[in-house]
């Protein structure tokens, strides 16, 4: 059973201890007995000059990127961003004013608090993966309409307020909104932040690299995807650090089929990041997904040898988030951002993906 007063709930990405029974939910849709996941990570507070409310989490093995030495003089040329007025005070949305009343609307979007995790990873039917794949290609629509809207000058308030628009166009609901609190309708990390960034009045700069991450609630059920834009003219070594986060995620994705075992996601993934001297956030995994916007099972993204077998019919996100530097994650006084402690990039890149006869479908693809 879940221990939420040690390990706070947040979205696309877990920090868990999670025990899993066999259940049968609905006549096509069954869960199979979920392994044993537990998430090794240490909360502290900051060694570094930091905000006294901003926390470290360190991951279970570090690892040192591009050779040691000074990591801050490979980094490249952008603006690091720091923790501003702009993220202090966070203030529940109002739904109600956010978002009409025909929107069906999942069940923590107005309280705030979403419910307990079933018991068991779900095996999920046709019905439920048509359902599953309408929302992750509205979640692509909508993703797509972002990166459009990426250029020097633009705030990320404003591409969070054009993507709220679009999703209630379209009659779904943002499913980030209020979850746990959450302000905003999407999510909006800029360079040096690892997720969760809160949109807000700064503006995107030339050289900046942005992840828009989107999810979707449509007909009962969620899709999650997210990808990272360049902005304007960006260095060689940020374009790299994109290219080669986006490569882990489609070969991980080439991997998975039934029979294959769920630690393969990470070591696949863990083996480009070493390839090309980058550090895999370990405080983040991926999740299962469907009618909760998240659920067992939990999809970690660095080399692991957690237990569990892919199943025809599970529907799952991958999510790697590659760093720079270190991918110790410090998290901001919002309560939500978390940045690399040394100002390295980071960069992510995700999809839903549903397992099937003999592979996987991005459900967001």
């Amino acid at each position: 059973m879940l221990n939420q007063s040690l390990y706070r709930r947040s979205f696309f990405s877990l920090i868990r201890i999670a025990r899993a029974s066999s259940t049968i939910t609905a006549a096509t849709t069954r869960t199979l007995t979920g392994p044993r996941l537990v998430r090794h990570a240490l909360q502290k507070q900051s060694a570094h000059n930091l905000h006294s409310s901003t926390s470290l989490w360190l991951p279970r093995k570090p690892r040192n990127a591009h050779g040691g030495g000074n990591l801050r003089n490979h980094f490249g040329n952008y603006t690091r961003l720091a923790p501003t007025s702009l993220r202090l005070g966070v203030v529940p949305p109002d739904v109600h004013g956010l978002v009409p009343e025909h929107i069906q609307k999942p069940g923590y979007a107005l309280r705030g608090e979403p419910s307990e995790w079933a018991a068991g990873i779900p095996i999920n039917g046709p019905e439920e993966i048509e359902k599953c794949r309408r929302a992750g290609q509205l979640a692509k629509k909508i993703l797509e309409l972002g990166g459009t809207l990426v250029k020097p000058g633009v705030s990320t308030n404003e591409i969070d307020r054009i993507l709220h628009k679009a999703i209630i166009a379209n009659n779904a609901y943002p499913s980030p909104l209020n979850y746990m609190g959450f302000p905003k309708s999407v999510c909006t990390s800029v360079s040096n932040v690892i997720a969760h960034g809160i949109p807000d009045n700064r503006c995107l700069e030339d050289g900046d690299i942005i992840n828009i991450d989107i999810t979707v609630y449509l007909d009962g059920y969620h899709g999650d995807t997210s990808a990272t834009y360049l902005v304007g003219n960006v260095d060689k070594s940020g374009k790299e650090l994109v290219k080669r986060t986006k490569e882990a995620l489609d070969e991980a994705i080439a991997i998975c089929r039934p029979g294959v075992p769920l630690n393969r996601i990470g070591k696949t993934i863990q083996a480009i990041a070493d390839q090309h001297r980058y550090t895999i956030s370990e405080q983040f995994s991926g999740h299962g997904i469907g009618k909760e916007f998240h659920c067992l099972p939990l999809i970690y993204h660095h080399d692991n040898d957690e237990d569990g077998t892919m199943e025809k019919g599970m529907i799952f996100t991958i999510e790697p988030m590659f760093c720079q530097g270190t991918a110790v994650g410090v998290q901001w006084p919002d309560k939500w951002t978390v940045a690399t402690a040394d100002g390295g990039r980071s960069a992510q890149f995700e999809h839903t993906i549903v397992i099937t006869d003999d592979g996987a479908e991005r459900l967001t693809g």
